[in-house]
């Protein structure tokens, strides 16, 4: 018996110790919910270990976690091992680790299927992975200037659909642009091709249109964490992106359909005058259509003009304008150059009067003057012109204003004033008193002679020629005052030279103050922003 029992320890003791792993340390930032002899190491439910014991570091940093691991734990742990506290916690979005509310906190490991070289030290993660191990699929890398924001687990929508997730981001260029690994299911990472395209789905989008207010929300959780959605042109031949592919991140939707219509042209135009309110990220158009955007406006000095010009560099996607190319069976740079002959002018344009935004347009002047395409670094040079708009309207009602304030209205005035106070001497000077009270005499002298003539007509016919002699007398006197108002104010008097220069100079003036009436009662807006160049005005 005693014999007996020996063997039974011996095995026990054998099968005890060929069991048992590697002994193990984990550094953590604490210890919270972990108990030596209790807490358990575990991957996918299955206990790989028990905590022994645990310590704090010797720079009290952080605490040092011993885990004795069993046999099959040994060919996981290497230097590509994570491991984690598992509690009940709300991580990414979603609610993990409620089977430790009555079992207690354990520690979960997650090896790489890749392999690694065998370690024993590990510093442990605060959070769980964002990713389980058995998942399966595609991460590709996104670049952007901003994470915004998107935070680490945030969803990745196809059509609406959650099909991935976010795993964490890298600094690169000096903290200048930041990469997100995003990482896409199986069988959805198929339809990633190298034409896609990515935008930042995060946030709620409203936009007010011809249709009423547009709403966009890719989900609840996008709202929350932020998100990323992406999409592929329907028929696409492209291939299917490859691992760790790079994709451009756009800031929206509207940004990531600009951008899909194939290859894109960098163009610039210097304009001589303000480009006040263009900001990068404005519209490119033609005919109205946007074609392109603003990427960089600035400043600089031209040496052949001696003159400060700003330079707006914008990119535009040629694809836009169907067939060109095919039509004409030329390159598109050849293309370029025969509409710049034929008038093709940039120009700036402010579609709103409210905001004063302005606006990158492409226009045929028909009288410009001679243009060539060239090329400076990697940007094509695009003529500019300062035609149409309510800039135009603003410096044709500058310059009527400028006309107007050229008149000389207190010349105008003083002569008036000298007119009227001519006038106003002539009808109150005393040679028309002295002839009004001659003819008030005369009348009297008439009156007395009819009456007179009434009662004795003998004696007023001797009176006769004293009476026309008084009447001679009166004409000559009313002679006298039209000859001295014919030499004041006749055709060849100073006041008749001056009325004759004041008449067309009052024309002029009212012809111009109309002008400004009806151009302000048909466009009323003109006195905040201007009107816009019909060609008929």
């Amino acid at each position: 018996m005693p014999f007996l029992t020996a063997l039974i320890a011996l095995y026990l003791a054998w099968d005890t110790f060929s069991k048992r792993g590697p002994t193990i340390t984990i550094s953590f930032d604490t210890a919270a919910g972990l108990t030596p002899g209790q807490s358990q190491l575990k991957y996918r439910n299955v206990v790989m270990g028990t905590v022994k014991s645990i310590a704090i570091a010797p720079d009290l940093a952080n605490v040092l976690v011993t885990i004795e691991t069993v046999r099959e734990a040994e060919s996981l742990l290497t230097d590509k091992t994570i491991f984690w506290v598992v509690k009940p916690q709300l991580f990414a979005g979603n609610v993990s680790g409620l089977d430790t509310i009555l079992s207690g906190s354990y520690i979960g490991m997650r090896p790489d299927a890749r392999g690694g070289n065998p370690q024993h030290d590990f510093v442990g993660q605060q959070d769980p992975p964002v990713l389980q191990a058995s998942a399966k699929g595609t991460t590709f890398r996104l670049n952007t200037k901003r994470l915004g924001s998107i935070s680490l687990g945030a969803p990745v929508f196809f059509r609406d659909i959650d099909v991935g997730t976010v795993l964490g981001w890298d600094l690169h260029d000096l903290a200048n642009s930041v990469t997100i690994h995003a990482f896409v299911r199986a069988p959805f990472d198929q339809y990633v091709r190298n034409d896609s395209s990515f935008w930042d789905a995060s946030g709620v989008s409203i936009k007010f249109g011809s249709d009423g207010i547009d709403v966009q929300l890719e989900s609840l959780r996008a709202v929350l964490l932020g998100g990323i959605a992406f999409d592929t042109p329907q028929g696409s031949t492209q291939p299917i992106a490859k691992a760790d592919q790079a994709f451009e991140l756009f800031k929206n939707l509207d940004q990531a359909k600009a951008a899909g219509f194939g290859e894109q042209i960098k163009l610039v135009s210097y304009f001589p005058g303000s480009v006040a309110g263009l900001t990068p990220g404005a519209d490119v158009t033609f005919h109205g259509l946007k074609i392109g955007e603003v990427t960089d406006v600035g400043l600089v000095f031209d040496q052949q003009t001696d003159r400060v010009l700003a330079p707006v560099r914008y990119r535009v996607e040629a694809g836009r304008v169907a067939n060109l190319a095919k039509a004409q069976g030329m390159e598109p740079e050849k293309i370029a150059e025969q509409m710049i002959q034929r008038g093709l002018r940039a120009t700036l344009e402010s579609p709103s009067l409210i905001t004063g935004a302005k606006i990158v347009a492409f226009q045929v002047v028909p009288d410009a003057k001679p243009g060539e395409l060239r090329k400076v670094g990697d940007h094509y040079v695009i003529p500019s012109a300062e035609v149409g708009g309510f800039d135009s309207i603003t410096r044709a009602a500058s310059e009527l204003l400028s006309k107007i304030n050229r008149i000389d209205f207190d010349r105008i005035g003083n002569s008036l004033v000298n007119a009227a106070t001519g006038i106003d001497n002539t009808v109150n000077g005393p040679q028309i008193k002295a002839t009004l009270a001659a003819l008030e005499k005369a009348m009297l002298d008439v009156q007395d002679i009819a009456r007179k003539l009434d009662k004795d007509a003998t004696p007023a016919l001797r009176r006769l020629p004293e009476i026309a002699q008084q009447l001679q007398d009166a004409v000559t006197k009313a002679n006298r005052l039209i000859g001295s108002v014919d030499k004041g104010y006749g055709d060849q008097s100073k006041f008749h030279r001056d009325l004759d220069r004041l008449i067309p100079q009052l024309t002029d003036a009212a012809r111009s103050i109309r002008a400004l009436s009806d151009l302000l009662t048909r466009h009323p807006e003109a006195l905040i922003q201007g009107r816009t160049n019909t060609g008929k005005e």
